[in-house]
């Protein structure tokens, strides 16, 4: 583990301190009180009795921040042994900036919907995608879309850099190796 490796871990793990201290807070609704309004963040152990955490969101920004703390790892890997060419932003670098990008930007505009428009169909009612730290009192979180999109990045993300993953070299064996030396002399 390098230097640069380990400012990431250790940035990681300052965010998730972070997240853990100001989770994602729902508060019951006035009008139903089996709905429930996304609140805000708040200090974890300031909620009020009508408030819970939204343990769904809170598990979405904890996975987001693991694959971005996995991203800058595989990014900031030492490069020393490795040849220049393939120090540039090559396809899975790239990809791997890509999805990082995405999911930070799912999870600051996730869907939402309106409290009163909330039901136990299978699939909920969508007013939009908003800012999350502007969204209004009246509107909640769609966590089953919230959900989708993640494992959507996730996944294709994952095919892609399978896709475009450098193939190794067959290793020679000594007996090639030898042959190959031999060849080369009497060319030389």
């Amino acid at each position: 583990m390098n230097g640069k490796q380990k400012i990431a871990l250790w940035a990681g793990l300052v965010n998730l301190a972070v997240m853990l201290l100001f989770p994602p807070f729902d508060s019951f609704s006035f009008t139903d009180t089996k709905s429930l309004v996304f609140a805000g963040f708040q200090f974890a152990f300031s909620g009020e009795s009508n408030e819970i955490i939204n343990q769904d969101v809170l598990f979405l920004e904890i996975v987001v921040l693991l694959v971005n703390v996995g991203v800058a790892w595989l990014l900031l890997r030492d490069t020393r042994n490795m040849l220049i060419a393939e120090r540039r932003l090559n396809y899975q670098n790239a990809i791997l900036l890509m999805i990082a990008a995405n999911l930070t930007i799912i999870l600051l505009f996730p869907p939402f919907e309106y409290f009163y428009a909330i039901t136990n169909a299978v699939l909920p009612t969508f007013q939009g995608f908003y800012f999350i730290f502007s969204a209004g009192p009246a509107l909640t979180i769609v966590t089953p879309i919230l959900y989708l999109e993640v494992m959507f990045v996730l996944f294709n993300g994952a095919v892609l850099w399978l896709l475009f993953r450098k193939k190794k070299q067959k290793m020679l064996t000594p007996k090639e190796a030898m042959e190959l030396m031999r060849e080369i002399r009497r060319k030389g």
